[in-house]
């Protein structure tokens, strides 16, 4: 069967055949219907992020996916029912973050992630999934399916700012994402459209005209362009705000957040950066951080619930947001097109069958 992997410092995708899986006791077999490709997928390939399987020369891409049950193989799954498989899995055998549902808590060493880190991804036209990794979605967003797995991680974001925020009355009426590629403009559309975040601003450096611009504004939310108004000036040239979310990966970001955050505020960071030493002033942002009753912190991943929880989220977004953030789809004879980055795109996905 036809997959997309990568070689350690290949530093391109390629085409590649593999063997058809066949599922174990648990697992499913999966008709791989589109699979998505994010940042964490370049940096993959580009070397930076992620490892191959033990004893394996090349990584199957690919962790954002939807596909279809072709063989239930014994488990309570039912043949043709429209699946999205979660990231994580054990490494070797089950631990206690497995065992209570939180793998995405699970710290390094303790988990394997599908596509990125130490086994294959869903980049290819059949896989095997546990049964119990595998979350059912509706026909009727089966499309956009490939879209879960990023909601997913902006589900679990805001679940853990909000409960950081739980011990007292808290009004989010203004928010910030910092980036304007595909998870921070998700992270946008729900923040507008589901949280109805009274006043929100999104970050970003990109010169007009610009896909992603035109989203962000159609939202009715506010385009900050990162070189002429840093981050640390935003609450004197806007606003301080309530929450702030990191989608850049630029780590004087996580510094400049607790500057462009309102008193009681929260800023979460999902971005990892490249080591990168530059001088901060401590104590200032130490002081910042305690007499404001400021919080900051960082999330990877996410679990089952999650996902549930974003296949809900999905259902609610407006047809015209998905329809402006997904740039293009591609086939298999034009897969390369789907890596393709440029001002017009946003986000893409490589089409293994058709939904």
């Amino acid at each position: 069967m036809k997959a997309i992997a990568v070689e350690p410092g290949a530093g391109t995708p390629a085409l590649v055949d593999v063997p058809r899986p066949e599922p174990a006791r648990g697992e499913a077999l999966v008709r791989t219907l589109r699979v998505g490709v994010d940042g964490t997928d370049h940096e993959v390939i580009a070397g930076h992020h992620g490892d191959v399987p033990a004893g394996a020369d090349q990584l199957v891409l690919g962790h954002e996916a939807v596909g279809v049950v072709e063989d239930p193989n014994g488990t309570d799954l039912e043949r043709g029912e429209y699946v999205v498989p979660t990231v994580r899995r054990p490494p070797n055998g089950t631990n206690a973050y497995f065992e209570r549902g939180e793998p995405d808590m699970a710290p390094d060493g303790e988990y394997v992630e599908r596509g990125i880190v130490g086994a294959h991804g869903f980049m290819a036209e059949y896989v095997t999934s546990p049964a119990t990794d595998l979350v059912a979605i509706s026909a009727d967003l089966a499309e956009h399916g490939f879209l879960v797995e990023p909601i997913s991680i902006t589900e679990k974001a805001l679940e853990h700012a909000f409960a950081s925020r739980a011990a007292f009355e808290w009004d989010h009426e203004s928010a910030l994402v910092l980036g304007n590629g595909s998870l921070g403009l998700l992270t946008l559309a729900m923040l507008e459209t589901i949280y109805d975040v009274d006043r929100t601003y999104c970050l970003g450096r990109r010169d007009r005209p610009d896909p992603s611009i035109d989203l962000i504004e159609a939202l009715g939310s506010t385009y900050i362009d990162s070189r002429e108004t840093p981050v640390s000036a935003i609450p004197e040239a806007y606003e301080a705000v309530d929450l702030v979310y990191e989608a850049t990966g630029y780590a004087k970001h996580a510094f400049e957040t607790v500057d462009a955050l309102a008193p009681n505020g929260v800023g979460v960071l999902l971005g990892v950066p490249e080591p990168w030493s530059f001088e901060v002033d401590g104590g200032r942002l130490h002081r910042e951080l305690v007499l404001h009753n400021k919080a900051l912190l960082g999330t990877v991943n996410s679990n089952r619930g999650h996902f549930e929880s974003a296949i809900d989220t999905l259902s609610q977004l407006p047809e015209w947001v998905l329809a402006d953030l997904v740039t293009g789809v591609y086939d298999l004879e034009a897969y390369d097109a789907a890596f393709g980055t440029g001002d017009d795109v946003i986000k893409t996905a490589v089409e293994f069958d058709t939904v």
